[in-house]
């Protein structure tokens, strides 16, 4: 009995994980819809207390790179606080182009990890759950936090982001999302130098996170 019954469940498992295949491949062959959103020209250049420095675009290799359908690279300033804002925004995810965990980028950048773990900020509209990381180059330091945005939702784990792709292409054919990432530099000589750059980074989640529905459609 024990084991007829095992074998039901992994037909039922099997049953269930050929279903999900063929509503995915189905999925992958409608166009995904076009949502109204703006462009990261228009994200403003006074976030709250934050003013925007000047800042270069990527180079056209860069983007390319990236595989990006839009994106924003900025320096914000609060006082002596200083903020660098990085948000991808992906169309579709379907032809190739999907979205780079930093994890595996800032290492290629030359930074290494020093610790690594979550932080839940609070801002006026939610409480998320963002990807905390020290990260070292040479004598530099940073303190970096990344979320996945996508349909109204803020992912830190890359394994559920991934989940929730394959989930929304069948649920909604929506591939595009966003990751959204803050980085906030540290001097060791400060009284508690990761601490006080996790709370610059923190302040400016609370100021910029409101802004992201107009450019990351929900």
């Amino acid at each position: 009995m024990l084991r007829q019954n095992t074998l039901v469940v992994r037909l039922l498992l099997l049953c269930g994980c050929l279903a999900l295949t063929a509503a995915y491949l189905s999925a992958k062959v409608r166009p995904e819809p076009r949502l109204p959103r703006a462009s990261f020209a228009e994200l403003p250049g006074q976030i709250g207390a934050w003013t925007m420095m000047p800042t270069e675009d990527f180079d056209r290799s860069v983007v390319t790179a990236l595989g990006v359908d839009d994106y924003a690279n900025r320096y914000y300033r609060s006082g002596s606080r200083l903020a660098h804002l990085y948000v991808g925004y992906y169309r579709s995810q379907r032809e190739g182009d999907t979205i780079h965990s930093p994890m595996n980028c800032l290492p290629g950048a030359g930074w290494q990890p020093i610790s690594t773990g979550t932080l839940d900020v609070t801002t006026d509209s939610a409480t998320i759950r963002v990807n905390r990381y020290v990260v070292q180059k040479g004598l530099d330091k940073q303190v970096v936090l990344y979320w996945y945005q996508s349909h109204g939702r803020s992912v830190a784990s890359d394994y559920w982001s991934k989940v929730y792709l394959v989930l929304d292409s069948i649920r909604l054919n929506r591939t595009d999302a966003a990751l959204v990432r803050v980085i906030a530099p540290f001097d060791d000589a400060a009284g508690a130098p990761d601490a006080e750059a996790e709370s610059t980074a923190a302040s400016f989640v609370r100021a910029v996170y409101p802004l992201l529905g107009k450019y990351v459609p929900s």
